[in-house]
């Protein structure tokens, strides 16, 4: 009989684990206060509530967390899952960030995942967690220290392009909007293996000289081949430039072939610590050049205004518009989303970061956006419309450091419980610095 009593039960808890949906769950976390303003040692108090749309949550299910932090402390526990909330208390021993990660797993202790969403990878998005963070005296932060020759590095660099003509290839590409000409856009650049900067512009044909703004897209982490687009804005000249100046318009087996050999040592590119030890063949550097090189060709574009330049980017795509704000002061705004690479040495330091991170060598630091933030005029905005707290692919401790070294016109929503591809959505917690 109490065989059978126990066998209901487990059949009980599969159906009502099978009526649940879990679409409709999420693990939400907040701080007792601002979490950017506590102190060291001052006691920090993290409370996860497992929101259900009002379904019951199913017997034997449990939240495991783990915390980490720059101050290189370990510690972790778990909970029902149905003793609401969960709260966690801890501090921070030095200057830095604490890190918390909560996961929902199910009576068999495996994690639960929801089911693909049409339009969502999978990922963060089919897991029901919280990963956030909160930090003492994070301007107190240390870093790696400045290169020296920071300043004469670039201008080395800047020279390269000067003597390099500015020779654009335009070669027009078919718009389904007669009022918007599109080109491929090829020009010569210097840098390792001298690849030229590539990419498609798009212009309003009804466009006066001198009459409208001009943006820069520039591209994230990946071998992200550019789509050839059929149509533009009628109010603005947009250049979207890739990071590896490939050539367009090729078939596939010339991209899988060219991105083979991107990678070098075994690294994917940008990873390899020995073509980092030279900050002129680092794979950073051709992207820098080239970068700079399709800014200088916008710039001639008859129809731009010549007062609003613009360049758009997230995660790496960020860390490009850093480099292009504080090396060409003609540009007028940056929008660097979740910026990449923000304090390249910090793990050296102490300070958590991800799993997926570059290894650190000095020579990274030319190129680290801590060390080019004051080099950003003031007649240049930055808007950094998207940080997560819980972004380990870019930490919040070298967004932060970056942030506060600005001395232009800057804000930043941070987003309690943001990954660096996963903003939470219901709620949103989050709260702009200006």
């Amino acid at each position: 009989m109490k065989r059978l009593i126990a066998i209901l039960c487990i059949v009980a808890i599969a159906m009502q684990a099978q009526n649940v949906d879990i679409n409709q769950f999420f693990l939400k976390g907040t701080t007792d206060k601002n979490p950017l303003q506590y102190q060291v040692d001052e006691t920090i108090t993290f409370t996860l509530n497992l929101e259900t749309k009002g379904q019951a949550i199913p017997d034997g299910y449990t939240i495991k967390w783990n915390r980490t932090g720059d101050d290189g402390i370990a510690e972790k526990g778990d909970s029902p899952a149905n003793q609401q909330p969960l709260i966690i208390k801890t501090k921070v021993q030095k200057p830095g960030f604490v890190r918390i990660y909560a996961e929902l797993y199910d009576n068999n202790g495996k994690p639960v995942r929801k089911p693909k969403q049409p339009g969502r990878s999978s990922g963060d998005w089919s897991k029901v967690f919280f990963e956030g963070s909160a930090a003492a005296d994070p301007q107190l932060m240390k870093t790696t220290q400045e290169p020296e020759d920071f300043d004469e590095f670039w201008k080395r660099q800047l020279a390269r392009l000067d003597a390099t003509p500015l020779q654009p290839t335009l070669q027009p590409v078919p718009s389904k909007n007669p009022n918007v000409a599109i080109y491929a856009v090829t020009i010569p650049c210097p840098g390792p293996n001298n690849r030229p900067a590539t990419g498609y512009i798009t212009i309003p044909l009804n466009a006066k000289d001198k009459s409208i703004p001009a943006e820069l897209t520039v591209h994230g982490r990946g071998y992200i081949l550019q789509d050839i687009p059929t149509n533009g804005p009628e109010n603005k000249v947009v250049f979207e430039v890739n990071a590896h100046g490939y050539d367009l318009g090729k078939d596939n087996e010339y991209y899988d072939e060219y991105l083979k050999k991107t990678s070098s040592n075994g690294h994917g590119y940008g990873f390899d610590p020995i073509q980092n030890s030279n900050p002129e063949t680092a794979y950073f550097n051709g992207m820098a050049l080239r970068d700079l090189q399709a800014l200088r060709y916008l710039k001639t574009r008859p129809e731009w205004n010549q007062k609003d330049l613009k360049v758009n980017g997230g995660s790496q795509g960020g860390l490009q518009a850093i480099w292009l704000a504080a090396l060409d002061h003609e540009v007028t705004s940056i929008a660097p989303s979740v910026p990449w690479c923000c304090d390249m040495g910090g793990k050296s330091l102490g300070r958590i970061i991800g799993s997926w991170h570059i290894k650190y060598v000095p020579q990274l630091d030319y190129y680290d956006p801590i060390f080019h933030a004051s080099r950003i005029p003031t007649s240049c905005n930055v808007n950094i419309a998207r940080a997560g707290l819980g972004d380990y692919v870019s930490p919040p401790s070298g967004v932060f450091i970056f942030f506060s070294k600005l001395r232009c016109p800057k804000s930043i929503t941070w987003i309690q419980g943001g990954t660096h591809g996963y903003t939470p959505s219901q709620p949103n917690f989050s709260f702009t610095i200006k």
